[in-house]
């Protein structure tokens, strides 16, 4: 998404926050540094880790491995946009199709964003996209991991391949029936249902908080206008 952005004309003061902490593989270090001397970026980096065993050691409760990544993804909001109110400036999401009709993102982590330019395009042609960019092999083709903890792969906790996920997204997309969508994909039938009932439990990550209908017109349900300015 760096490489996009710095690319385009209208931004050209991209600048980037690498922002890793204890579980952050230690390829994702060397790939930053990799990415910023090929495409002459912008970046800051900043260790998280003390900030988000602060934030764990003040809450008086258990924290599970799940909610201790929603933390380390809520924080990394927070810096990105103190960044951003300081040097006045958007935050660029990285989120792609796949990962936003499934819920895979962190609900005000990095799901907390001004725009997110790969949302309609899938994972696997996000693939296509860093190729056609340019980006070194050897990032293209290392596992999709969000690093939030040790050995944490997207393709492992989903349980498919991206390949399979996003043929299954397609074919919901287009209306297809999931027998026919289970077929093509040659993935079992619990599967298919699997993806169609993680896109229907996540809606509530892709659109505002809900809001009793109390008034003539309600923000974010029928009072959507004007939908975009500028």
């Amino acid at each position: 998404m760096a490489v996009i952005c710095k690319q385009m004309p209208e931004l050209k003061n991209t600048h980037c926050l690498f922002l890793p902490e204890k579980a952050t593989p230690q390829s994702d270090r060397e790939h930053v540094k990799t990415l910023v001397d090929r495409f002459h970026l912008s970046c800051q980096t900043i260790e998280i880790s003390d900030l988000v065993d602060s934030v764990v050691h003040t809450m008086d409760v258990d924290i599970d491995q799940l909610t201790k990544a929603n933390i380390k993804a809520r924080l990394r909001m927070v810096l990105l946009y103190s960044y951003a109110n300081k040097t006045k400036s958007l935050v660029c999401g990285t989120s792609n199709k796949s990962e936003l009709l499934i819920g895979y993102f962190t609900k005000y982590g990095d799901g907390g964003v001004d725009i997110m330019p790969l949302g309609d395009i899938y994972k696997t042609q996000v693939f296509e996209l860093a190729r056609y960019l340019d980006i070194p092999s050897e990032i293209i083709k290392k596992p999709p991991t969000a690093g939030l903890w040790k050995g944490q792969t997207d393709e492992k906790e989903l349980r498919l391949k991206y390949e399979q996920l996003d043929q299954i997204l397609y074919g919901l997309e287009c209306k297809l029936s999931q027998q026919k969508i289970a077929q093509q994909v040659s993935v079992s039938i619990e599967d298919v249902n699997r993806i169609h009932q993680l896109r229907k439990s996540s809606q509530h990550k892709r659109r505002l908080s809900l809001i009793p209908k109390i008034g003539l017109r309600t923000p974010g349900l029928d009072w959507r206008v004007p939908v975009q300015e500028g």
